[in-house]
């Protein structure tokens, strides 16, 4: 009833305040009732929330009041089908496991509920896939197999006579900017949430460009560029400057090869805008016949990527916008634009957007819909819409997939105010590098369970995004950062603490401390705290706020490095709000050349081969790149540069860095014992032939008579006799507790790596405590308990 409830009174009602009362048995008739519902359901929707419901009842409310309390078993089978992806079968096999009267034990309730997750995950992607699908303008993509069939030819502007006769073919550049968000409701664009709950789907969304603060820049420019241009050979080049990344692709098989190099995002958005259509996955014809189809037999294509100064981690939706630029120029080069350059029509930014979402679920990923805001100029309201009859939506989802994109007009928003937004605003990137995709999955996890405190706290931020947008539209940016630091420390960390971490409080800490009134307020940018983060000040400090910043960031992070994951040393950006989006000029003749760094990364390996097996356009090409490095600012320095990565200079840490003889006497290393245990190993004394059983060996298992099972606790007489033997020891001083701190953490942290025990990793009475101080807290409560010290030994490792 809940699930297909029109009432939203009880659409919304939490799963937990249901189960809370609910015994054993009517927890059971309940899953099984929604199993049967989400079988039958053909709504994707209400399957995947049926799902939820089942993961979190076996998760979280049945094993408290199980009639099986205590371990259990597991299919086996059922376990293989579950690490195989194989979610419908491992749950038929775990539900024929459990008892039919008394349910399943709590390890059957455990696995049940990890493959009811990753079922609902599963099923979700499927639905967002479905409807990115149905899009209008992303049919045909899906229909189309063979390139005989491709409808879509290159534009004629780039390959003309006159170019070929220059020897350059022209260069398309797409400048596109980032994203901020002021408020996004708590997540509200991430996909389930804005097509099941259009009404608090909003954000307030500004594209910006950038510079790196101090760097000598000539100021904010558009930090994405992407660049489109014919090649005269039959085959695709894909070149990512910031990532050093490069290959030429002659197959189509190869296209969709996503994990074989670092240019996914690359090759998704080649699919995406059409060029290789996803109809075509699979198809055994020559990718040369595909091209020659678009452009003519011999020709190929160049698609280049540009990022500069943003590393990841950002928050500013740089990956989303970076496919969003390729797309855009892709499909202005085919001619599914009806300008080839300036501006995009508001029908076109919305294809653009949706394939930029295709784009980012077939490379495996997926965020929100404002992240491609970037596509749009200036400063807008996105708004989640309630699916129409025409939408092919209806009838699946409450909402369509794309929202409504309104740009706030100068009348809106005054001119004065944006001034002083850009002048009131100290931008920065903190340093840390942190997969928010966690994060979203628990978004999701928590608005389809309704739970109570989370629900309750998207509500105040709906109530947020309201007095953000008035306040900004009044001019009143104190007011606006009193709103957004609000925002951060009331609904956002309810819903998910995790977005905010010891490093941002402590900057937060010390901003106020520094600059006591004249600090408006915290601005946290995108999924989660850390990277990119905003610092809004009252104009007259912002100078000396910019500098400081930095300096507190740093001197915060020096202290923190080896306890929290960082990926860089952190930096304040100038920036701009972009008032056109993204943006496409041609560069022809003389000015069709790449960017910088592009030569910098591909000329080293053509100067290796010899001239007559470069291709005419390549041999022109170096032609009009050596004469330009003489003469063109832009490339100052190439010179010195390519002489740095053709001759690489030997390692200048050399001298500095310790010999492993200096390393192995630092750490304790035991040669004498070292020499032994080599000595033995080459006499034959130990070795895995002597570690190894006879055959006639009996191996049995352990009887129930050789273990104390204390996984019930140690209450009742039974166990009298160890309790009392256990607090003479404790109050003797015969117990120590050794805490083996060796472990860098790398899976914790996801591949950044810290010293885990360090790693301040939840906030506990208020306070974030390291998994360290946990481990102490718990020896001090024993140690009061039983009137003694108890020793608290703490070993490190090399790496610790």
């Amino acid at each position: 009833r809940i699930i297909t409830a029109a009432d939203p009174a009880v659409r919304n009602r939490s799963l937990d305040a249901f189960c809370r009362s609910a015994t054993a048995r009517q927890l059971l008739a309940e899953c099984a009732a929604l199993e049967r519902f989400r079988r039958q359901n053909d709504n994707l929707y209400e399957r995947v929330r049926a799902l939820f419901f089942l993961y979190a009842i076996y998760r979280f409310h049945l094993p408290r009041v199980l009639a099986q309390p205590g371990p259990g078993y597991i299919p086996f089978e059922g376990y293989t089908n579950l690490l195989r992806r194989r979610f419908e079968e491992a749950i038929d096999l775990f539900l024929a496991a459990q008892d039919p009267k008394r349910g399943p034990t709590d390890a059957l309730a455990s696995a049940l509920a990890a493959a009811y997750h990753a079922l609902a995950f599963q099923t979700l992607a499927d639905q967002v896939r479905r409807s990115v699908r149905s899009v209008r303008g992303n049919q045909w993509m899906f229909r189309t197999g063979h390139p005989a069939d491709h409808p879509l030819r290159v534009r004629p502007e780039l390959y003309a006579p006159e170019a070929r006769q220059q020897g350059l073919f022209p260069i398309l550049h797409e400048a596109t900017p980032v994203r901020l968000d002021l408020s996004h409701s708590g997540w509200s664009d991430i996909f389930f949430l804005g097509m099941d709950f259009p009404e608090g789907a909003r954000v307030l969304n500004i594209s910006v460009d950038l510079s790196v603060h101090g760097s000598g820049n000539a100021g904010p420019q558009p930090p994405i560029e992407t660049y489109f241009r014919v090649i005269d050979q039959p085959l695709l080049r894909l070149v990512s400057v910031d990532l050093g990344a490069s290959a030429e692709i002659a197959t189509l098989a190869e296209v969709f090869d996503f994990a074989k190099d670092y240019l996914g995002l690359l090759k998704a958005a080649v699919i995406a805008a059409g060029i290789v259509p996803p109809g075509m996955e699979g198809a055994e014809q020559p990718l040369a016949d595909l091209l020659a189809r678009l452009i003519g037999p011999g020709h190929g294509i160049e698609l280049v990527s540009q990022v500069n100064g943003i590393p990841k981690g950002s928050r500013l939706a740089v990956s989303t916008n970076l496919l969003a630029s390729l797309i855009a120029v892709c499909m202005r080069a085919t001619g599914q634009t009806r300008s080839l350059t300036g501006a995009l029509a508001e029908d076109e930014r919305r294809i653009v957007a949706a394939r930029a979402i295709l784009g980012e679920w077939l490379g495996g990923s997926g965020g929100g819909w404002q992240d491609s805001g970037g596509v749009w100029p200036g400063i807008k309201v996105i708004q989640g819409v309630e699916a129409g009859a025409d939408d092919p939506e209806f009838g699946i989802s409450r909402g369509r997939l794309l929202p409504n994109h309104r740009i706030l007009t100068p009348d809106e928003v005054a001119p004065a105010t944006r001034r002083r937004l850009q002048e009131s605003l100290v931008m920065v990137h903190g340093g840390m590098a942190q997969d928010v995709g966690p994060i979203l999955e628990m978004v999701t996890e928590k608005y389809l369970l309704r739970a109570e405190a989370e629900w309750q706290g998207r509500q105040e931020a709906i109530r947020l995004f309201d007095m953000i947008l008035a306040q900004l539209e009044a001019g009143d940016l104190a007011a606006v950062g009193a709103a957004t630091h609000r925002n951060f420390h009331g609904p956002i960390q309810t819903i998910i603490p995790w977005a905010g971490n010891l490093y941002t409080d402590t900057l937060i800490e010390q901003a106020r401390r520094a600059f006591g009134s004249n600090f408006w307020g915290f601005w946290m940018m995108g999924g989660m705290a850390g990277g990119g983060m905003g610092f809004i000040f009252d104009p007259q400090v912002k100078p000396q706020a910019q500098t400081r910043l930095v300096e507190i960031m740093r001197a915060t992070k020096q202290r923190l490095e080896h306890a929290v994951p960082f990926a860089m040393e952190p930096v304040a950006y100038d920036f701009a709000i972009n008032e056109r989006g993204t943006w496409a000029t041609l560069h022809t003749g003389a000015d069709a050349l790449m960017p910088a760094g592009y030569y910098a990364l591909t000329v080293p390996a053509l100067l290796r081969f010899e001239q007559r097996r470069l291709s005419p356009f390549r041999r022109a090409e170096l032609d009009r790149f050596g004469a330009a490095s003489r003469t063109d600012v832009r490339l100052a320095g190439m010179v010195e540069t390519l002489f740095d990565r053709l001759l690489p200079s030997g390692d200048s840490h050399q001298a500095e860095t310790e010999s492993l003889a200096a390393l192995l006497e630092r750490y304790g290393f035991d040669r004498v014992q070292h020499e032994q245990i080599r000595a033995d190993l080459r006499s034959g004394r130990i070795g895995l032939a002597q570690n190894r059983l006879p055959v006639s060996s009996q191996i049995e298992d352990v009887g129930p008579g050789a273990v104390v099972d204390l996984s019930q606790g140690l209450e009742g007489r039974r166990y009298a006799a160890q309790r009392r033997l256990g607090a003479s020891a404790l109050a003797a001083g015969q117990v120590a507790v050794v805490t083996l701190a060796g472990g860098a953490g790398s899976r914790w942290t996801q591949g950044a790596g810290v010293v885990k025990a360090l790693n301040p990793f939840a906030r506990l009475g208020g306070q974030h405590r390291s998994f360290l101080e946990v481990h102490l807290a718990k020896s001090r409560r024993t140690s009061v308990q039983s009137g003694a010290a108890l020793p608290h030994v703490i070993t490190t490792s090399y790496v610790t």
